[in-house]
């Protein structure tokens, strides 16, 4: 899970590209009506595959700039194309082989790893066995790491050792049925051992060194200006068409609209859905929507006050009108979702139907006004005094949640202050320290889920903070949903985790520990000259640029 808004360089936790022939349709929605969004929503996982090469193209990060490119130490649309994981993210979901030609259980707590022979990082030299467990120690013997929570059921000692010339085997102390998707994102990206050591704590920024074995190769970094990467020629799975992919720092989301349908640049992921109509009106290229794990929510941040009762977080929910909400703020772009896990998360598992059914069996958002004063009146809270809620500082999206909630707590007899945060303040939101977080009640954010898999975000919410639970902010404790959750994990069998969870779900859904307000879709513009970007939420986690190419 990742939550962005400014913030995604400080929190985070756990979680062969097939050659696109054409595009890849998932789903039709309809969207809310409205003048613009009254229209249905073709998802798009990936873009068919380019056909021509090109010299060079420009893409645009909305989210600014890079703290780092080493995975893990910040989340960005750079990394994918340079540093490979072990397995890779398809744009569907599922979860296919990568620098790892295999890697799979051999008994319930082994995890062999068989490295794909003639990969190479950029520099020449092989990937090892060596680099591998390297890589992988990283996160498990460091538990500031973003990816430790992926390896807490890894053996303490020796617990991932070489096995054989091009092979390693992870020992566990009890099944982990998370494991093997958290290796296709960023938790199984290998990095070259004698670099990375040798740079120290500049390893990956922009003063340092970076050595991977991705499509793309860092060729430099101005800072405050651009990072420029060009293809890797001796790639495993085939040398990229575009041979220059440079990334330009955009920030501001009607500057980058601007740049996109002027030409200045190509391409660009999570475009603003306020400039919905001017893309699809573009002469320049097309706006494709895709599925996506990332949601708009809001949530407590401490475990006093009127936001930590169940009871004023689920009046609030019942006085917001989703509908509204997803054509308001995101100009028909989402859906409503009943919980804060999205559907995509689970659609590539073996026991998707099982999943499917416990969602369903879930109570859909509704609006209910009276309700929802009723639930003010009973929870016992001094509804004088005002609730606060924090955003980031020039978000324009969450400063209308902010105001939608404000408008909606007004209606049932509650107060709402916005805390517009700059960016290091609202970040520092996330970390331990709770001083940040003691004179705010809630914190909006937007979320997603880069890798398949159900259980990142709710261990994040919901078990103690020393079994994972770092925004468990209230401290909630229910041993039903705990027991569920650990036996989610722990069981190897696909349908029999999917039953555990689905259990769990119906108990914590209620509980609100986030509110979520809507699903929002993968949003992706590209000029018409282009093809072949994946256009879902496994952008964050795979290649994505690796069959972009010249129509």
């Amino acid at each position: 899970m990742r939550i962005r808004g400014k913030a995604a360089t400080v929190v985070a936790a756990a979680a062969a590209l097939v050659l696109l022939a054409g595009c890849t349709p998932r789903d039709v929605e309809t969207s809310p009506t409205g003048d613009e969004t009254s229209a249905p929503i073709e998802l798009v996982d990936a873009l068919p595959a380019g056909e021509t090469e090109v010299d060079e193209v420009t893409w645009a990060l909305v989210e600014g700039e890079p703290r780092s490119l080493v995975p893990g130490a910040d989340y960005n649309f750079v990394q994918p194309n340079l540093c490979d994981s072990l397995l890779r993210v398809q744009p569907g979901f599922t979860v296919e082989a990568g620098i790892a030609e295999s890697a799979d259980w051999v008994d319930p707590v082994t995890f062999v790893i068989d490295i794909r022979p003639g990969v190479t990082f950029w520099d020449g030299t092989s990937v090892t066995p060596e680099d591998v467990v390297y890589s992988l120690e990283r996160h498990h013997s460091d538990v500031t790491s973003a990816f430790y929570g992926a390896f807490v059921l890894v053996a303490p000692e020796a617990g991932i050792e070489i096995t054989g010339d091009n092979q390693v085997t992870v020992h566990f102390v009890a099944p982990d049925s998370t494991f093997r998707e958290a290796i296709a994102g960023g938790a199984g990206a290998v990095l070259g051992k004698a670099v990375s050591e040798a740079q120290g704590p500049a390893l990956g920024t922009s003063g340092g060194e970076l050595m991977c074995a991705g499509p793309y190769e860092l060729e430099s970094w101005t800072p405050g200006t651009e990072i420029v990467t060009v293809a890797n020629e001796d790639y495993w799975d085939g040398a990229p068409l575009v041979k220059k992919l440079t990334y330009r720092f955009i920030p501001d989301g009607t500057t980058l609209t601007n740049a996109l349908l002027e030409g200045e640049v190509d391409g660009a992921f999570n475009v603003a859905p306020a400039s919905r109509s001017a893309f699809e009106s573009s002469d320049a290229g097309r706006l494709v929507i895709g599925p996506s794990t990332a949601s708009f929510s809001f949530g407590p941040t401490r475990d006093t006050g009127a936001g930590a009762n169940p009871m004023i977080r689920q009046a609030l929910s019942l006085a917001i009108d989703r509908e509204q909400y997803i054509s308001t703020v995101l100009k028909g772009l989402g859906q409503p979702q009943s919980t804060f896990v999205a559907p995509f998360s689970w659609s590539g598992s073996a026991a998707a139907d099982v999943y499917q059914a416990g969602y369903d069996a879930l109570a859909a958002p509704e609006v209910d006004l009276e309700a929802a004063k009723k639930l003010v009146e009973e929870s016992g809270e001094d509804t004088s005094v005002p609730l606060r809620i924090a955003i980031p500082a020039g978000n324009k999206e969450l400063s209308q949640t902010a105001a939608i909630i404000q408008s909606a707590a007004g209606q049932i007899g509650l107060t709402i202050e916005i805390d517009e945060r700059q960016a290091a303040d609202f970040a520092a939101i996330f970390l331990p320290d709770p001083g940040p977080r003691e004179n705010i009640d809630f914190v909006a954010t937007t979320g997603y889920t880069e890798t398949p898999g159900v259980l990142a975000y709710p261990q994040l919410f919901l078990l103690p903070a020393e079994q994972g639970g770092i925004f468990n902010w209230t401290g909630y404790a229910n041993p039903e949903v705990t027991a569920g959750l650990e036996a989610a994990r722990t069981t190897p069998d696909a349908t029999g985790a999917a039953q555990a969870y689905v259990g769990a779900q119906e108990i914590f859904a209620p509980d609100l520990l986030q509110v979520t307000l809507a699903g929002s879709y993968h949003t992706t513009f590209l000029t018409d000259e282009l093809s072949g970007v994946v256009t879902s939420v496994a952008a964050y986690s795979s290649p994505w640029a690796l069959h972009l190419g010249g129509q």
